[in-house]
């Protein structure tokens, strides 16, 4: 299982928490541990406070920063060589034990949970008012807002709901469930995500069950093609059309998410080609 994967699995919801000490009024150090929360500084406007990032940042305005680990394995060390005011992390029971140290240390620490459409909204509400760019932060939310309400109103139109799966990785099967961005997502497209009844967000499900779900479109989301060939062999599957995800907007909890519901919405509504 990839980390960024893996951060998916881990990522715990609930809410925004600070700790450590409380962050200076004005803040110009900024290091983040996710790149949707990079990707919400930098469409803030804010790039120049950036100090440090994680490995899995491609943007090219950090491409020069220092790099802190990744989702799970926090440098702790890195982070205090970058000297930040605010660390920004994505809330996770895989980065806790790190963080704490880094809070106990003196980092002021901004824990986001972005597991939901709300969490996203709000996490970018919160950055902004950090970095007293509210004006930036509604135009961000305003941006979200508007492209789930133009694809909800298309999804109406067009009035079929196809039934989708939408897959983190293969091998296991990790899957988009109720209480993920990406279910929400899936809905506002006029999709029927047929993992709907999963006891959680991101579970993994067997080879069976998938067969058993009859999805008529796959989304793959995975960022490695294991298990990928054992999935289309399945016999009861001959008929599922393969989607693959064009950018990774929708993979990042972020900004970005605007433009990958436009991206899905307009693959789930592409019909297949004869």
């Amino acid at each position: 299982m990839s980390s960024a994967l893996l951060a998916l699995v881990l990522a715990g919801a609930g809410s925004v928490q600070w700790l450590g000490p409380k962050p200076p009024a004005v803040v110009t150090r900024v290091v983040t541990l996710a790149p949707s929360l990079t990707e919400t500084v930098v469409a803030l406007g804010a790039a120049e406070v950036l100090v440090g990032v994680s490995r899995f940042d491609e943007l090219p305005e950090v491409k020069a920063l220092p790099r802190v680990g990744g989702f799970s394995d926090v440098s702790v060390e890195a982070v205090l060589a970058a000297r930040p005011q605010v660390l920004l992390v994505q809330k996770s029971p895989g980065n806790q034990k790190p963080v704490e140290t880094l809070a106990s240390l003196g980092v002021t620490v901004l824990a986001l949970p972005l597991t939901t459409v709300d969490d996203v909204a709000q996490a970018m509400r919160e950055v902004a008012a950090v970095l007293h760019r509210e004006k930036e932060g509604r135009a961000l939310l305003d941006a979200l807002a508007q492209a789930r309400a133009d694809m909800r109103a298309a999804a109406a139109k067009r009035g079929s709901k196809p039934r989708v799966l939408f897959a983190y990785g293969f091998a296991p099967l990790v899957v988009a469930g109720p209480g993920s961005f990406a279910h929400e997502l899936l809905e506002d497209c006029g999709a029927v995500n047929v993992a709907e009844r999963a006891p959680t967000a991101y579970p993994t499900y067997s080879l069976e069950r998938v067969v058993a779900l009859t999805p008529e479109l796959m989304v793959d989301a995975a960022d490695t093609a294991d298990g990928r060939d054992a999935l289309k062999a399945l016999p009861g599957l001959g008929k599922m059309r393969w989607l693959t995800l064009p950018s990774k907007d929708l993979l990042h909890p972020g900004p970005s998410l605007a433009r990958g519901l436009r991206e899905l919405c307009a693959m789930i509504a592409t019909p297949a080609s004869p």
